[in-house]
């Protein structure tokens, strides 16, 4: 199987696709992708309970991929799609801990159109990385509205944010409050940056990440009233996906009215397969989010360029996957790759300019997550994967034939020997190109000038799970160290919290039971914890101090070297036994750096083996 990371972007742009640039110059594009809905979950897929009228219309107006797959996690679909990458190459696999950090040092879209001349926007969910170098802002976007982590609410958030008047963040990462619903705000704030940068005569790249339909189930009952037949779940999930449909709607009308629908290029696309309502409609197809199955991973594609000269709205057979949109972009908007950017993916612009043109035939793998650490005994290899050509799927140690069997309920692994012989064949190929890169872990940058002081967050902890803002309330959750990169020699002060700094809490102290304004989502009162003691390693340096009922915050001042090292913050009771762990660490280097010492670590490669 040919290597992936020979196809680079440089000969991907064919002549096909210059035909393209020169019957538009400089096409707009926007890329809206919905969180946690299913291929299954729209109208025009047969849903036979969801009303998704302005997705249908886009659905009817463009060039559809009818076989095209994400990762069956957010994360790693986010980092596929900005770099064309696999996810376990770029080192943001899952969506918690180290490995849902994007490497630094790889291009993304946004840095490729930006270097092209186009403004370049993010507005929604990021999920890559909330400090330097990691943010949206670090990463070729020049205008950003996003909020922390993976959900509106989560502990790395802001304090108490709702999907309504939400806190959000522009570049600066400071929150900012909005009035409305969130995505509401998301599609509004968007238009207004299109609108100016159209009146300002520059071509846009906007990346509209959506944070519907994923839990918390925050909606305005309107949305609901139409389902009131179906559970109280479902009615909360459809009312979502009709808001994200009524934004859709706006959107189409802001670009006829604006002039701008026909030289942009818009795509949809979701993020996962259905995390909530597979057990209503799934098209036919086996399991949802997180599976390893067709319901998992598969999403639909649609592409619509009016003035671009795409071939006739309707379907496209044939495999295609995330990593294909950077490659593909590059060459239906003729951009000149100046960047170093090797793509897993392939260009499929000549097959979205030629009718009855077909993806190339490929054998595609599916295969995110957290690799089980190397111990003897254990074969890296042997994760949930997914196999993909043609009609055929390897689905660990089972063989379905999706032409027959579309519910993938069959194993004909002994009735086919030579066709799971070599999807097995290419899967062992393809973890051969992928597996050096699973023991490397990216580091989270302290005393930077880019971003001094920085916070560390609960969910990039070193191994953390997703932390919910039940956990912490609880205290339920004990992991408390962070891997991080100390940019030069210094004096660093490190400010412990148990609750974040505009909670204003006690250390040992609770805080109140919790729900958003539009009801629904209830949180319970924070634990109080008898704590008497905080304790910091870092580097070479180990202490503790004592801490007082009054205490919300403990600092140790302490000389470190330039260089990688693990952080762990804990606080103890009077026995010396760890309660909980630090789950908000503050990094303030103290010392000034000369403006020519100061390192651009987006140049490093700081992707490194442990």
């Amino acid at each position: 199987m040919k290597h992936p990371l020979l196809l680079l972007a440089a000969v991907l742009l064919t002549p096909l696709a210059s035909q393209a640039a020169d019957t538009a110059a400089k096409p707009n594009v926007i890329i809206v992708m919905v969180d946690d809905a299913g291929y299954g979950d729209y109208s025009c897929h047969g849903n036979p309970v969801a009303k998704t009228p302005n997705v249908d219309k886009l659905h009817d107006e463009s060039v559809r991929f009818s076989d095209f797959h994400v990762a069956p996690m957010c994360t790693p679909t986010r980092s596929q799609l900005l770099t064309g990458v696999d996810c376990l190459r770029n080192g943001a696999s899952v969506v918690h801990g180290s490995r849902m950090l994007l490497r630094p040092d790889l291009p993304t879209v946004a840095d490729i159109f930006a270097a092209n001349g186009y403004r370049t926007g993010e507005f929604g969910k990021w999920h890559l990385g909330d400090n330097y170098p990691f943010r949206p802002q670090d990463r070729g976007f020049q205008d950003v509205l996003y909020f922390n982590s993976a959900f509106i609410g989560e502990s790395d958030d802001a304090w108490c944010n709702d999907y309504l008047d939400p806190w959000l963040r522009h570049a600066n990462g400071k929150p900012v409050k909005f009035k409305g619903y969130i995505t509401d705000i998301l599609f509004t704030e968007a238009m207004t940056w299109m609108d100016q940068q159209h009146k300002g005569g520059e071509p846009f790249f906007c990346y509209l990440p959506l944070n519907l339909i994923h839990t918390p189930l925050i909606v305005p009952e309107k949305y609901c009233e139409p389902y009131k037949d179906q559970t109280p779940d479902h009615q909360k999930i459809l009312g979502m996906l009709a808001n994200v449909d009524e934004n859709m709607g706006r959107l189409d009308a802001f670009l006829r009215q604006s002039g701008l629908r026909d030289n942009t290029i818009v795509i949809f696309l979701n993020d996962n397969g259905s995390a909530h309502m597979s057990d209503l409609y799934n098209a036919g197809m086996r399991g949802s989010k997180g599976s390893p199955w067709e319901g998992g991973h598969r999403s639909p594609l649609f592409v619509r360029w009016p003035a671009g000269g795409l071939r006739p709205s309707g379907e496209v057979p044939g495999l295609a996957q995330v990593q294909d949109l950077v490659p593909t972009l590059i060459g239906l908007c003729g951009l000149k790759q100046t960047l170093d950017a090797k793509f897993d993916g392939t260009n499929l612009a000549p097959v979205l300019l030629n009718a009855g043109q077909e993806p190339p035939d490929r054998i595609l793998v599916i295969a995110p997550g957290d690799p089980p650490k190397p111990r003897p005994g254990i074969d890296l290899a042997q994760k949930p994967f997914t196999v993909m050509w043609g009609r055929w799927r390897l689905v660990e140690k089972a063989l379905y034939d999706l032409a027959t069997d579309p519910g993938q309920q069959k194993n004909l692994i002994a009735e086919q020997p030579e066709i799971a012989a070599k999807l097995s064949a290419a899967y062992a190929q393809w973890w051969k190109g992928v597996e050096p890169w699973t023991t490397k872990r990216s580091a989270l940058i302290v005393g930077d000038d880019h971003e001094n002081p920085t916070t560390l967050l609960p969910s990039t902890q070193y191994d953390t799970k997703c932390l919910s803002p039940e956990m912490l309330r609880k205290g339920t959750y004990t992991m408390d160290q962070w891997l991080i990169q100390v940019a030069r020699d210094g004096n660093y002060e490190f400010t412990l919290r148990r609750w974040p700094q505009e909670a204003s809490t006690a250390i040992s102290g609770t805080v109140p039971a919790w729900n958003s304004a539009l009801g629904n989502c209830p949180l319970s009162a924070g634990k109080a914890f008898p704590i008497v003691k905080a304790r910091l390693s870092v580097g070479d340096f180990k202490g503790e101090k004592d801490v007082v009922p009054s205490d919300t915050f403990v600092s140790f001042t302490v000389p470190l070297k330039q260089g990688q090292t693990m952080l762990r913050g804990t606080f103890l009771d009077d026995q010396g036994k760890e309660i909980c762990g630090a789950y908000y660490v503050s990094v303030h280097r103290l010392d000034r750096v000369p403006e020519k010492k100061v390192t651009h670590f987006r140049k490093k490669n700081l992707f490194q083996n442990l």
